[in-house]
């Protein structure tokens, strides 16, 4: 078996933080938008990617679990390009939203280190898959 058990754990381990920091986000969206002045145009907007990321993150999980499991580069190639795309969006909670707590600096460098090792992970067992297809033809 070619898959990788650091890389399953790692995807659990991100899963379960994924939903304390969608939660705690959401909650510090909400605690900034009463407190500060939030634009309400970007209040939306800040809650809209969000629920992208949420939605990325679902489906980035998934293709990293069903790739490894089912040891398919495919799955696996589309876990590293998720994971691009929500470290953008990390990046945008860690940088650009309207207002940065330290709090939000502090959760999303621990979601960025997780991308971080998750995406050094992925290339490795696709590595090992593509070195698995090449030998075997």
């Amino acid at each position: 078996s070619l898959s990788s058990v650091p890389f399953q754990l790692l995807l659990h381990l991100t899963a379960f933080y994924f939903v304390f920091y969608f939660l705690s986000t959401f909650s510090m969206i909400i605690y900034k938008s009463r407190v500060l002045s939030y634009p309400d145009n970007r209040l939306a907007s800040d809650v809209g990617l969000l629920l992208i990321m949420a939605a990325l993150e679902t489906l980035r999980l998934f293709c990293g679990m069903k790739g490894n499991l089912k040891e398919t580069e495919g799955y696996v190639v589309a876990n590293l390009f998720l994971t691009g795309v929500t470290v953008l969006l990390s990046v945008y909670f860690l940088t650009w939203q309207s207002y940065v707590l330290r709090a939000d600096v502090i959760i999303n460098s621990i979601l960025l280190v997780g991308y971080g090792l998750g995406g050094v992970m992925a290339f490795i067992t696709v590595a090992r898959f593509t070195r698995l297809d090449f030998h075997s033809r």
